[in-house]
């Protein structure tokens, strides 16, 4: 029996008896809805999901992945394996590990200067500036902190909460242009770009790194400038497999040292879309995951 109407998964994470911090996610299904497909809000952990049944499963918001992350990503591969997948699950594990940062640097993308320091590994922090601390997994600036030039004790202490639970850390200057003029995130969708905005600095300093922060603070639409737009497409080139594997992206820019833009982190799983403060931006993204749906 052929199939006609196409059906999606928008796979999330499982709130409990909290509010759902997608904002995005009603509206979202009623325009893929509107836009011709089947679209059913699933937790991405659902254990009685039939992932077969979808011919597309959206990874929209499954917030919680950073806290499981092989978990996760084994999920992905499994779903992989019934149905289509956006992203594709070697993207998904790519990405899951920051370390892609040092990648995207050795294909000539200009990043955020970023050391990593594995468990076991002698813990060298920066004396003459101030620097930044997180884990390569992570989202939400779960694990982060700021830390002023000379601080060491505190640094040394959260490098140590996190190789304990087995997370290499990255160590990165803190950029004073962010304080200025923001982080830009541009979002790509369908293979085209989609929208920006920008964000003030999350990361305030003296702000413990296990405390919970805003993870977009005054945030407002963005026009991107040429020089950006360059920056985020060759990251997009640098992703194993193209630009072209994507269904969507989110490349968050900062201006470096040089004042030119440069990447921070290229958010390839569960981006916040921001569909709320771009709300012309629905339509597109949901034809684009309707025209995804009917390719498989």
């Amino acid at each position: 029996m052929t199939r006609t109407t196409p059906r999606t998964a928008l796979a999330t994470y499982d709130p409990g008896a909290d509010e759902h911090k997608d904002r995005d996610l009603p509206a979202l299904a009623r325009a893929v809805e509107a836009a011709g497909a089947v679209a059913e809000v699933v937790p991405w952990d659902d254990q009685g999901a039939d992932w077969s049944a979808y011919d597309l499963v959206v990874l929209r918001s499954t917030w919680d992945y950073s806290w499981r992350s092989e978990e996760f990503t084994a999920w992905t591969e499994r779903v992989a394996k019934v149905t289509r997948l956006a992203n594709p699950a070697p993207v998904v594990r790519w990405n899951a590990d920051k370390r892609y940062v040092g990648q995207l640097a050795d294909a000539g993308v200009p990043v955020v200067p970023t050391r990593y320091i594995a468990p076991g590994e002698p813990v060298e922090l920066p004396e003459d500036r101030e620097y930044v601390v997180k884990p390569t997994s992570g989202a939400g600036s779960r694990f982060a902190a700021r830390y002023p030039a000379g601080e060491r004790d505190a640094a040394v202490r959260h490098i140590e909460r996190m190789h304990a639970e087995k997370f290499t850390a990255m160590v990165q200057p803190y950029l004073t242009g962010i304080d200025a003029t923001g982080e830009r995130a541009l979002q790509f969708f369908g293979g085209r770009l989609l929208h920006a905005s920008r964000k003030g600095a999350v990361l305030t300093p003296g702000t413990p790194y296990d405390a919970d922060k805003v993870a977009h603070p005054d945030l407002r639409p963005h026009e991107p400038t040429d020089a950006e737009r360059a920056v985020a497409e060759r990251a997009l080139a640098a992703v194993p497999g193209g630009a072209s594997a994507l269904l969507y992206a989110r490349v968050d820019l900062v201006d470096g040292e040089d004042g030119r833009p440069c990447v921070m982190e290229l958010e390839l799983i569960e981006p916040n879309l921001f569909l709320w403060l771009h709300p012309g931006s629905v339509t597109v993204v949901a034809e684009a995951i309707v025209r995804a749906a009917g390719e498989r």
